[in-house]
């Protein structure tokens, strides 16, 4: 009968997880419905948590993570924000499911084990999230009794973490679509607005659109002020001045 129910927790994740639209909602809210589901469909867990790898400066590194628990995130904030030690940084780094039954003695993490049992968390079972030959995260699930995650458990985990890490892959893949077509809409803003700019020492002082460019750069250079910060404040003062002659 548990395994039967097992079975059904993991069905149910599953369908969680199969459910989830990226974008629909923030990158960190689809980890934590990830989270989530992770903790429903594995067996023991007291708390769960998903982080995604990053490239920062060319070194990967978690950057990126949600927890289903306030006690997960504090030990996840512990395992890669302070010590750089944890089952979770090892499954990613081996590439294969991390099992610790007994965190205080485990030689693997002397500070982290430490910590965390101190915090009353004995038991961790940590799923590497692979897409292709990359992997993009880790799944990081945490019980208070000793010994809680056995063969039975990681099996379970590593059928759920092989379609969750398509979602949080696809998820992290709009999430930088959107960001770059931010970043795009704010800098052909910002050209709009220098190209005003441009327009308005043209009509002034009747010169060529080059000379105008000129301008507006040493301005910029002068007053240590980015170039499209000038232009605004050059468009700003000319639409006050319009204003100002426009009033009876």
């Amino acid at each position: 009968m548990r395994r039967e129910a097992d079975e059904a927790d993991l069905l149910a994740g599953l369908r969680g997880v199969a459910g989830l639209v990226a974008g629909a909602r923030g990158l960190i809210d689809l980890l934590g419905d990830v989270a989530g589901f992770a903790a429903r469909a594995i067996p023991c867990v007291d708390g769960a948590g998903v982080a995604l790898l990053e490239l920062h400066k060319d070194t990967p590194c978690i950057q990126t993570w949600a927890a289903t628990t306030e006690l997960a995130r504090q030990i996840d904030t512990a395992q890669y924000e302070e010590l750089n030690e944890g089952p979770c940084i090892t499954c990613i780094e081996t590439r294969r499911p991390t099992v610790s039954g007994s965190l205080g003695s485990d030689r693997r993490w002397p500070h982290f084990g430490g910590r965390v049992a101190r915090m009353g968390v004995h038991s961790a079972l940590s799923l590497p999230l692979i897409v292709g030959d990359r992997v993009i995260g880790a799944i990081g699930t945490y019980a208070r009794s000793r010994d809680a995650f056995g063969e039975h458990a990681v099996h379970l985990g590593v059928q759920f973490a092989e379609p969750a890490a398509v979602s949080v892959y696809n998820g992290q893949l709009l999430d930088h679509v959107q960001e770059r077509m931010a970043q795009l809409q704010r800098a052909l803003g910002n050209r709009a607005v220098i190209d005003q700019a441009m327009g308005i020492n043209r009509s002034r002082a009747g010169t060529s659109a080059e000379e105008a460019f000129d301008r507006l750069t040493r301005r910029s250079q002068t007053e240590n002020v980015k170039l499209h910060a000038v232009a605004q404040r050059l468009v700003d003062e000319s639409v006050r001045r319009a204003r100002a002659l426009q009033r009876p």
